[in-house]
């Protein structure tokens, strides 16, 4: 399969401070996402329940046509409880501002976030903006309004 890939440009916004973090790099030669790295001043305690906007310290431009959709990490999930409040959240092509990552500890135990720890991936994908038409009927179909829950446990 040949493909053109899109070229995400970063930015570090604090390069003198956070030239310890690593901008979001593909951990293995078939991996979806890239890592996130926290760009932490200091370490961060989410108890039970608690949300934190967590800084990367870079902003990106992506191509027009495309997103970056930030996702939970599973081992972070899984093991401690720690995922995103608005997962997956998008970041549309003409954001330019620093990335931020909406975290939140769904576990029952306090977790630390430290600084340079991988606390999310990000996936690019390609966008289409729809055309939209106001309508006085729509089409039936065998589910039609059969919604949540409709086709049983």
């Amino acid at each position: 399969m040949t493909s053109i890939l899109p070229t995400i440009r970063f930015k570090r916004l604090r390069p003198d401070q956070d030239a310890d973090i690593p901008v979001p790099r593909y951990m293995t030669p078939q991996a979806a996402g890239m890592d996130i790295y926290a760009a932490l001043e200091t370490d961060q305690t989410l108890g039970p329940g608690a949300i934190f906007l967590a800084p990367t310290g870079f902003a990106m431009a992506i191509p027009s046509g495309y997103e970056a959709q930030i996702r939970p990490r599973s081992g972070l999930a899984v093991r401690h409880g720690i995922g995103l409040i608005n997962a997956p959240g998008t970041i549309d092509a003409d954001y330019r501002g620093e990335v931020m990552v909406a975290l939140i500890n769904l576990g029952n135990a306090p977790y630390t976030i430290r600084r340079g720890d991988r606390i999310a991936q990000m996936v690019i994908q390609q966008v289409f903006q729809a055309r939209l038409e106001v309508v006085e009927n729509l089409d039936e179909t065998l589910r039609n309004v059969g919604g949540f829950g409709h086709t049983g446990v």
